[in-house]
Parts: C-alpha cells; structure tokens; sequence
C-alpha cells in the first residue's frame, strides 16, 4: 500500500501526459482515516467512468454494531450511507472541469425501495465499510489534467467520506430511526404467515404515486384505511401498535371502477416485497416476500416448461409437458408464468385482468355450453385457482373491473371506492348466487415437472471477456444476445438487471454441468452471494459493477427468458 504523498506525486508526474497514463495510478493508497484504491482507469475521457473505492476500518467508521447485527439492519444502514455519500457527491459533480465525462462524481441512485447493493457493504463481523463510486478522471482532449483529478481525490472524497462514511459526523437519531424502520419492517413479514395473511397494508399508508415516471408518494393522495371487518393490530418492536388491512390468505379478489384504485393497490403489493424508505408512504405495505405478478406476454420464448396443468391436446400434438416455442401467445406465456413461478417457490401471485389473456383466466358459462370442454386445450386459470391453494398453498390477489365471475370462488371481495377499500363479500355473494357458478374439470392436474437442466454453453468457458450491457430495467445483453425482462414487473432497479447479467454469466461458467435443474443452479447462485456477497458473481474486485441484488424470483425469470440456454 503508498500513502496519499505517494498519488499525489505520481499525479504531479503524469500531469500534461497522455491519458494512458492514468493507468500507472491504479493500487491502494492510505489516506487520513481510510484507504482509497483505484480499481480500474477508463480508457479515454469519453469512456464509461474509472472505478474508485474506499475501505474505512469498522474502528474508524464507529459505527455502533447494533446498528447492523442483523442483515435487515445493515442493509438499511448500508442503504442510507449510500444516499448520504451521494447527496454530498451531488455538490462537487464536474467542478472539477475537463472533456467528456472529466470531474463526475457518482455513487449507486438508490430508488425508494430499500436493496443491498453493491455500492456499500458493512462486514457483520468487523464493521469495515466499503463504498465504490465512479470518477471520471479529467483530461483537456486527450491530454491528462492531473491537477484536476488531485482537487477530486484529495478535497471533494475526503469531504463526501467524512460526512458519509463515519459515525460521528452524522444524525445518530435518524440512523437509529432508519434501522428500527427496517426492524418494524421485518416484524411484520415475520409475522404474516402466522396471522394467516399474504400482505398487510397499514392505515395511513400513501399509495398513489406523483407521476407514472414518478415514485415519489402523491402530495395530498388519500390515505388508505382498512375496511372494519378486514382490519388486523400488531405490536411493532418500536412504533408500537399498528392496524391496516390484512390481506388473507387464499383468494383475494379487488374490484371497482375505473380509476378508483384498485391497479394502485395492486402496485403497491406488487412492490411489497421489498422495505421502503420513510416518507415513501408504503413503508408499512408488506407483502409476502415470494409473490410473483403474474400477467400475459406475446412473444417470449418458453423453454422445456410443463404447462400441461393449463393447457392440453393442442391440435398440432405439440407436447405441453416440455412446452417450448420461440413466440409464446398471451395464454401460454401466461399459464408458463404460473408453472414458473411455482418452481420459483412463489407462494402468492398477482394478477391485474387489464394484462392478462382473457382466454387463460375465464371462459363463461355459456362460452362452455357452445364450445365444448373436449373442444378446447385451455383449462382457464378460474379453474384451478382454489387447487392451487388448496394442494400448493399458492394464495391469489385478482384486480377485476369486467368480470364477476371470480365472485363465486374468492374468499375475500374488496371494492376500491375512490381509493378508499371496502368489503363487499357478502353482498357479491349473495348477488352472484342468481348466476350460474363456472363448473371446473373433474379430476385435478398432474404436478407440474421441474427437470430441466441447462447445459453450459462453450462460448463461456475460460472467456474471460464476456460482453455485458444493461438496458435499464428492460434488458440486458450477454454478449450478443438480449435477455428481455420488460414484463418482470417486480424489478425496481436497472442495478438488479445488471446482477441478474452477473447470475447468467456466472452459473454459466461455474455451475451449469447438463445435470443440475433450475433449482438447484438458483440455490447454488444464492449460495455464492451469501458467502461472499453479490461483489463474488464478478469474480474480480477491480470489476465489480454496480449492482443491486434481485430475489430468487427475478433470477428465475431471468433465465426462463434466456434463448440461448441449452436445455
């Protein structure tokens, strides 16, 4: 390791130099109360930013191990250290002056869902912190502006670490705040399968948000407030007794007029799975933390999946067992969402009708009367709904606005009125009584099979040079081909994209062997970030990317919508 003289010296000599040069600062290099370590130098000043870190040792940081002993608490903690280093790097973003992306100063922008990430990481164990941020090193042309650079290295981090990055320079009442949140948080989901719920959204809860490109909670939005017959109490660890809906477990059906928001409490179920910052509004909407929105999506491609449960005897004898096509239509992509989810190990889905084919989740009375059941392949989802629950444990939330004919076998009704919920179970009930009930299938579906087991494909193996692009949360691109997750609608970050890029590449080269299914390559892909954080999947410190880590669901998705995996 050199000291801090020893980069400035270096800088002094390289100054007015080609920007190549810049290469000759990589290392570790000791500064007043932490380390710095530059990690990769981008090529030109146009280029994507150097990669810049910083290592403060857990007795000089002082954080207080309450505040992280458990991995909730630090992944708040982490959280809002990375807020706080970016609002400081904000201030002194391209003051330091140069061409292309010269003198910016950038941190990971976290979103109002709390992940951990890899721009800040807490060991547990000893309380060290390390932040990684991205610099662009300043040139004027192509010529290196060292003088420059050193104002960013040696005033504007030292400022943005020590208000960041140590404990005595910072609201020890508002960290302690944001941990008992995460704490509160916690507490809750624990204790949702033991009260028999799905999801709890609290009273007093913001739902509407600013903007369709806005997370941000409406200013002046409704509060939600519970229904009297569906409202539950608990006592949190710190904000003590808290009541809001209780969403039970089993069949939920939300119902209303166009909108009167019942898409927005959809969302914000839909989003539950993940804790919030305070001030979001849905701090205290908990979900179930393995619910899948499930929804129609032409044109993805299925490989290997057993649909069979949904669908059957396709005209063309297409075996629906080891379903596979290239351009899946809105029923079938749809019913391989379910199958998927439930290898995922989903216990809740989240269905909105407005995104779903229509044909997978309904076919009325009198549409079965014309069309014979023997006639047609699709066994609608309203027909094996409640054996999910019953045989899988597989709890379902349905947004409807046309049809009623999910009356006759929920088991809770709620209608939004103008974003205010009500229940009406009874009364839809009983009014549902004077209409014919959907008769289902005579004999339940076989269980679906999970046995497919990728093969690892050559073009990975010893490459080292792999090509990775994120398209923000939409897509990323493994060398040439692009993984589309446009309808993964749980995933909140473009960081999470990336990571799920870092999943792929990663099972690729260590864990696919052509015998080891879906399962297990996520459970071993879990394994290696548990031990050696979501950094180990890039395999080299001076390249970890910016990454947010995604849950077991979304790493499924990501390869269930891999062309190129080789079953």
């Amino acid at each position: 390791m050199q000291s801090s003289t020893e980069l400035r010296n270096l800088l002094g000599r390289i100054d007015h130099r080609g920007y190549p040069a810049y290469k000759d600062t990589r290392g570790v290099y000791q500064f007043p109360g932490y380390q710095l370590s530059i990690d990769h130098v981008q090529g030109d000043p146009f280029a994507s930013p150097s990669k810049v870190s910083v290592r403060v040792s857990g007795r000089n940081a002082g954080f207080p191990a309450e505040l992280y002993r458990e991995d909730y608490q630090r992944i708040a903690l982490q959280d809002e250290l990375t807020r706080q280093f970016g609002r400081r790097a904000d201030q002194f973003a391209f003051k330091a002056k140069g061409s292309g992306k010269s003198g910016l100063i950038s941190v990971s922008r976290c979103s109002q869902e709390v992940l951990e990430r890899t721009a800040c990481r807490i060991d547990p164990k000893s309380g060290d912190i390390v932040l990684r941020m991205e610099i662009g090193f300043p040139a004027n042309g192509r010529t290196i502006n060292a003088r420059e650079l050193e104002k960013i290295l040696f005033d504007f981090v030292p400022e943005c670490v020590k208000h960041a990055l140590f404990y005595k320079n910072m609201d020890a009442k508002r960290l302690r705040e944001i941990v008992d949140l995460a704490e509160d948080q916690h507490y809750i989901r624990q204790r949702l399968p033991e009260m028999g719920l799905c999801a709890f959204v609290a009273n007093g809860s913001i739902l509407p948000r600013e903007s369709g490109i806005s997370a941000r909670p409406m200013k002046g939005g409704v509060k939600f407030q519970s229904p009297a017959e569906l409202e539950v109490s608990m006592e949190l660890p710190h904000k003590g007794t808290i009541k809001g809906m209780g969403i039970r477990r089993g069949i939920t059906l939300i119902v209303g007029g166009g909108y009167h928001g019942k898409s927005t409490l959809l969302k914000a179920l839909e989003l539950g799975v993940y804790n919030h910052i305070a001030g979001d509004g849905r701090e205290y909407v908990i979900t179930d933390d393995t619910a899948m929105k499930i929804r129609a999506e032409d044109g993805r491609s299925i490989r290997k999946t057993d649909i069979s449960m949904f669908i059957n005897d396709l005209p063309n004898g297409k075996d629906t067992v080891g379903f596979c096509t290239e351009d899946a239509s809105g029923s079938t992509s749809q019913a391989a969402n379910v199958v998927e989810s439930i290898e995922a190990g989903a216990f809740l889905l989240l269905i909105d009708e407005d995104t779903s084919a229509t044909n997978f989740m309904i076919r009325d009375e009198l549409m079965q009367r014309v069309i014979h059941r023997d006639m047609e392949p699709i066994t609608p989802f309203i027909e094996r709904i409640r054996e999910l629950y019953d045989d899988y444990g597989i709890s379902t939330v349905i947004v409807a606005g046309s049809s009623g004919a999910y009356f006759h076998i929920a088991d809770t009704i709620v209608q939004m009125d103008r974003y205010i919920p009500k229940d009406i179970t009874a009364y839809a009930k009983k009014e549902a009584e004077s209409y014919p009930m959907i008769t289902g299938p005579d004999e339940p579906a076989a269980k679906p099979e999970f046995r497919r087991c990728p093969k690892p494909s050559p073009a990975f193996k010893g490459n080292d040079r792999i090509k990775m692009k994120t398209m923000g949360r939409e897509a990323v691109m493994i060398n040439k081909e692009t993984i589309d997750l446009r309808y993964v609608e749980q995933i909140t970050d473009s960081e999470q994209v990336t990571a799920l890029g870092y999943c792929v590449r990663y099972a690729q080269k260590h864990i696919l062997d052509g015998r080891k299914d879906l399962r297990r390559i996520v459970d071993e892909l879990e394994e290696v970030i548990r031990n050696g954080s979501l950094s180990a999947l890039c395999e080299s410190a001076s390249s970890v990317s910016c990454m947010a880590m995604p849950r077991r669901q979304e790493i499924f998705a990501c390869f269930n919508r891999y062309r190129s995996l080789k079953l």
